[in-house]
């Protein structure tokens, strides 16, 4: 499942080829993909046919479009969005009209022309466990932006105003992450997959940024400094910046970016996946260390023995 860097990926592509076009025509080629959307084919295109994609806004893996009606006042507040999940295999293309329909394509916008521009954004879906579906915009718990977008606005889809912000979301304050995770009593790796703590952070980057970060999945977090928090979470920007630059983590063709192309960061993976490997920072100082995998909450955690010591009395 694409994680917070692969949504941050499409999101960043829709700002370069989608952002301020109008939607003129909506064609729904597998109702599946837009069952979400209670009140049906019909009230789904109503809604989207000649309305404005206003921003692109992502908070943790969460993905939307708020819609705008023709001749808005540009500092309105958009009051509905188009709201993209992309579940599993889920994959949002911008193709031009002479471009062949893909064989999993489910939705398909048309755009108002723009040049040197594709006109088409394709929704391909070959698992059917995503979707798309028109939603609410409601005002932010805390008077700030929705999430990472180019113009914060103080609304976020209904959908997602459960979660908390994410690392790279410029709101994000470390202080009240810091004072909720020492109210806890459960593994660390447990309290970064909890999206009401901290958004975002899937079980791919938990791994690599604890790894950066020296510390055990299991390392209880009401003994956990402020000192160790910073760094673990300074960690999780920098692994989730390093697979932005290198366009995602891509393990098969289903995760490509809207022009198609599939991230490559699982190449720089330390961690994760590298079970019976060497860890690269033992190695680098002339020790023996092999990454090892333990099952953990019905999947699995890559850890290095020797510079993540497993805590005495850990969370598992």
């Amino acid at each position: 499942m694409p994680e917070l860097p692969e949504v941050e990926v499409v999101r960043r592509g829709l700002v370069s080829w989608a952002l301020g076009r109008t939607i003129t025509a909506v064609d729904v080629l597998d109702q599946r993909s837009i069952r979400r959307h209670a009140l049906g084919v019909h009230d789904f295109r109503g809604n989207l046919e000649g309305t404005v994609i206003r921003d692109v806004v992502r908070r943790g893996k969460f993905l939307w479009l708020p819609l705008a009606e023709p001749g808005a006042a540009p500092d309105s507040i958009p009051t509905v969005a188009l709201m993209a999940h992309l579940g599993m295999s889920g994959q949002l293309l911008m193709q031009g009209n002479s471009v062949q329909d893909e064989k999993h394509l489910k939705v398909r916008l048309r755009l108002s022309g723009e040049a040197e521009k594709p006109e088409q954004l394709r929704f391909v879906d070959q698992r059917i466990f995503g979707g798309l579906f028109v939603t609410t915009l409601i005002p932010t718990n805390d008077g700030g932006p929705g999430g990472l977008s180019e113009t914060p606005l103080p609304v976020i889809a209904a959908e997602a105003a459960h979660i908390a912000r994410d690392p790279l979301d410029p709101a994000f304050s470390f202080e009240a992450f810091y004072a909720r995770l020492r109210q806890r009593k459960t593994g660390l790796k447990r309290a970064l997959l909890d999206q009401g703590l901290v958004s975002g952070i899937g079980n791919i980057y938990a791994d690599e940024s604890l790894w950066r970060a020296k510390l055990h999945y299991a390392r209880p977090t009401e003994t956990l400094r402020r000192a160790d928090a910073l760094r673990v979470l300074d960690t999780a920007r920098d692994v989730m910046g390093d697979a932005l630059a290198a366009g995602g983590t891509s393990f098969d063709a289903l995760y490509v970016n809207v022009n198609g192309a599939s991230g490559y960061f699982d190449r720089s993976l330390n961690a994760y996946g590298q079970e019976n490997k060497p860890c690269p920072r033992c190695a680098a100082v002339g020790l023996t260390s092999l990454i090892k995998r333990e099952q953990f909450m019905n999947r699995s955690s890559f850890t290095c023995p020797v510079c993540q010591p497993k805590p005495r009395n850990g969370h598992w």
